[in-house]
């Protein structure tokens, strides 16, 4: 008992604390410095309580000191993802790895490791996070945040000085090294330009000048000539930025204090985010004593909280649907295809010539080409190329790869006391690149945020200003295409944006204090569907456009809990497991009338698909034949061919719907998916937690949930192998959940779960603890308040020092 009470004195009083961290150096800036220099951790230090299922309480003096238990308990659990992720942001993947091996895809799209190398070492060898670091802020980063980025390596580094790793993913590895504060920057980058240069890297590394490409066919979004088709690049970039196609979104509703027991706010956070590689959550709580107290996930490798929630505010983000990059179609001067026009005067292309070391091969070094506007870039992932020819070229524009502030908009975050303190932080900072932002208080305000940064692309520029490709592009995906030979045709500057090129935060869709504000990665249009908002620029995303069916299932579900009321955190957690399937409240019953007729030899599949209970519960009987079916189906029927009503603007939560059983592919759908599951030998009525799961350390772990098209708020998108059983892993979907509120007391009420644990080392304790949690729908309650982490009898205290 003596060791809990000096532990209490150390995090109330911070006495303890300084005896721990006595005779800590100054503040020093952010090391910048090159291979081999790493910043010093002499007299760093952390307190780390760890409770249930090894998550880290991190007491610290400052923010050196708690990025330096940060970075230090980040490799404790993650070391091998981590250290990945560092050989990624270095350019160093094809030394080790070899240049035509895949990465993992969490800091680019990226297909082979030479692409990315390429296009990592450009961006070291120019210099770019070096200068956003030199940056004052506020366009710059924060000096908070450079002192937690100096102590994030430093504890890091220690951690593999001082320890043995056991996972074999990397154990014993030449590539595990120490970092820099400036790898950790370099980190942060490419998650800020995720959406941006990280979607195009194939197409920055691959732009060749006309004469140095190859001879070869025009590609399929191109018509005879190499002139992109308009219909065709924009059905392309569509499906590009098609919510349903990507491999990271999110759920999440802030309830006001009208609709909840006791006045005060509740926020549910539900983020699909990939089960693994480096785009994984790992849970901490943060505390500097009388600063900072702040609890949540961080995506690996940052030094911040990226969702979470403290003593007053609870929040949470969504992948938005606003487009963080533009292309400018550039004039190409006579003969010279490393020239461009800007009002008829020619500009040459900036060069950037970059080396990439290759393993066993000689190094391979490719030429880079930059303009005014940005890198050329020879198309957007493969199905929508921008051919450069000896006329044309496409540069693209992004205007987060000058942002670094993303943390600083964390950290404001974290020691917000109410959700206007979170509306002045993204005013300030304005560092989000690619989300929302949906939060909740204590006094019982709900607030919603598409707080983006975002190019300055109105839709009266875009009319002006589109070539032929952009009049077809923007409207149907948002991506502007604008004539980069005119200089009246630049972006311009709102008076209170941070940086030049973006919109300010004047001009964002925002909605506070309605009953409940929630988001599904549909644009911000039906927020609140009793008050819709409109307004803002195509680029933000659609207004009066059909919604996914985890949208209109979730809005049926918010706004029903919103009209009920006396909501408490209970509400909150039964929602994020009611696992219910709108698709099949909406088709499974016309799907089983017209199965009589479609199968007439298979009564079978009527029947299993007819006694389904329309849930995606481990023990749902037919859920996973009407999975495989609605899979085919909506994959061969056009959307427009799925309903016989279609799609209303006025009724947008409840159209398009009752399923056109009469369409091409309804029957071979059926047919196909029966025959599948039997090809398998898998039971048509089998539950569906036998044949979707996850195995850990030999352990077949049952998982619920569905896919996007099912419209299940539990979102799961498993991978199947019908030789293996069905669904024998997840590649994304529902990761830390937090469901919070607050009761009057000084801790707030919360509940977390993060599905896939806390590490991916199978020696850990932590690699299945909480995926065990998940599958029988349990959460753990969270200790943030001081008796309540002294309290755990999993309590484990660790003194990390450098």
């Amino acid at each position: 008992m003596h060791l809990r009470t000096r532990l209490k004195h150390l995090a109330l009083s911070g006495a303890a604390l300084a005896v721990v961290t006595a005779s800590l150096p100054g503040a020093a800036a952010a090391d910048s410095g090159g291979r081999g220099h790493h910043p010093s951790d002499r007299g760093l230090s952390a307190v780390i309580r760890y409770t249930e299922y090894g998550i880290p309480h991190i007491v610290a003096k400052d923010y050196a000191n708690l990025g330096f238990g940060t970075g230090w308990a980040q490799a404790a659990d993650e070391v091998c993802t981590l250290a990945d992720g560092f050989l990624t942001v270095n350019g160093e993947r094809s030394r080790y790895f070899g240049p035509d091996a895949g990465t993992d895809g969490s800091l680019s799209s990226a297909t082979t490791n030479l692409s990315s190398d390429l296009y990592f070492r450009g961006v070291k060898d120019a210099g770019s996070v070096e200068k956003l670091l030199a940056t004052p802020a506020p366009a710059g980063p924060s000096g908070d945040l450079k002192e937690l980025m100096r102590g994030w390596a430093a504890g890091y580094n220690a951690w593999l000085r001082k320890n043995r790793i056991s996972d074999p993913a990397c154990a014993g590895a030449d590539w595990v090294r120490p970092v820099t504060a400036l790898d950790v920057a370099r980190r942060g980058h490419a998650v800020s330009v995720l959406g941006g240069q990280g979607r195009a890297v194939d197409g920055i590394t691959g732009a060749r000048p006309p004469a140095a490409l190859p001879p070869a066919a025009p590609p399929s979004a191109a018509a005879p000539g190499g002139v992109p088709d308009p219909a065709a690049a924009a059905a392309a970039a569509r499906e590009l930025f098609a919510a349903e196609n990507a491999t990271m979104g999110s759920n999440a509703v802030a309830f006001s204090g009208t609709t909840t027991a006791n006045g005060r706010g509740l926020l549910l956070g539900n983020p699909h985010y990939p089960w693994q590689g480096g785009r994984r959550f790992w849970q901490s709580q943060q505390t500097i004593p009388g600063e900072l107290n702040v609890s949540g996930a961080s995506l690996l490798g940052t030094t911040v909280v990226n969702i979470g929630f403290n003593a007053k505010v609870a929040w949470s983000h969504t992948v938005a649907t606003g487009v963080p990059l533009n292309l400018h179609q550039l004039t190409l001067a006579s003969g010279d295809p490393t020239s461009y026009l800007v009002d008829g005067k020619p500009e040459r292309m900036t060069p950037r010539t970059v080396t990439v070391p290759v393993k066993d091969g000689a190094p391979v070094t490719r030429t880079q080409w930059w303009t005014r506007y940005g890198p050329v870039v020879g198309g957007l992932g493969a199905q929508l190329p921008l051919p450069w020819t000896a006329t044309t070229a496409y540069a693209l524009n992004d205007p987060n790869a000058v942002n670094l502030r993303g943390s600083d908009t964390a950290l404001g975050f974290a020691k917000a006391r109410s959700t206007r303190d979170v509306a002045e932080t993204l005013r300030r900072t304005q560092g989000l690149p690619w989300v929302n932002t949906i939060a909740a208080d204590s006094a019982g305000h709900s607030f919603f945020s598409q707080s983006q940064v975002l190019p300055r692309i109105t839709d009266e520029l875009a009319e002006r200003c589109s070539t032929p490709l952009g009049r077809a592009t923007y409207p149907s995906s948002g991506v502007a295409v604008l004539d980069g030979s005119r200089s009246d045709c630049a972006l311009g500057s709102d008076p209170d944006a941070v940086q030049p090129g973006v919109f300010g935060p004047a001009r964002m869709p925002v909605l506070r204090d309605t009953p409940y504000v929630g988001n599904s990665n549909d644009s911000a249009w039906l927020t609140n569907a009793d008050r819709p908002l409109s307004g803002y620029e195509r680029i933000f995303g659609t207004i009066a456009t059909p919604r996914s069916l985890r949208t209109r299932g979730g809005v049926e579900d918010m706004a029903a809990m919103a009209e009920r009321g006396g909501l408490t955190v209970a509400d909150l957690q039964r929602q994020q497991f009611a696992n219910r399937a709108p698709a099949g409240d909406m088709a499974a019953a016309d799907a089983a009338r017209a199965c009589a007729s479609a199968l007439p030899g298979d009564p079978e599949v009527c029947r299993v698909i007819g006694a389904w209970d329309r849930t995606v519960n481990t023990d749902s009987r037919g859920a996973l034949l009407f999975d495989r079916f609605w899979r085919k189906f909506t994959a061969t029927v056009k959307p427009a061919d799925q309903w016989k009503v279609p799609f209303s603007a006025a009724d947008p939560v409840r159209t398009p719907h009752t399923l056109n059983t009469a369409a091409p592919g309804f029957a071979k759908a059926l047919t196909d998916a029966a025959a599948e599951l039997r090809a398998a030998g898998i039971p048509l009525d089998a539950p569906l937690g036998d044949h979707q799961f996850v195995v850990r350390n030999g352990e077949r772990i049952p998982v619920s949930g569905g896919t996007e098209s099912l419209g299940v708020w539990n979102k799961t998108e498993p991978v199947w192998n019908a030789a293996g059983g069905g669904y024998v892993e997840v590649a994304h979907g529902t990761s830390h959940v937090q469901a919070v509120g607050w009761d009057g007391g000084r801790c707030p009420v919360a509940r977390t779960l993060l599905s896939y644990s806390q590490s991916s080392n199978p020696a850990s304790p932590h690699h299945s603890d909480q995926t065990r949690l998940y599958a029988g729908e349990r959460w753990v309650t969270s200790r943030f308040c001081e008796q309540d982490i002294l309290r755990s009898p999993a309590l484990r205290v660790v003194v990390v020092r450098g």
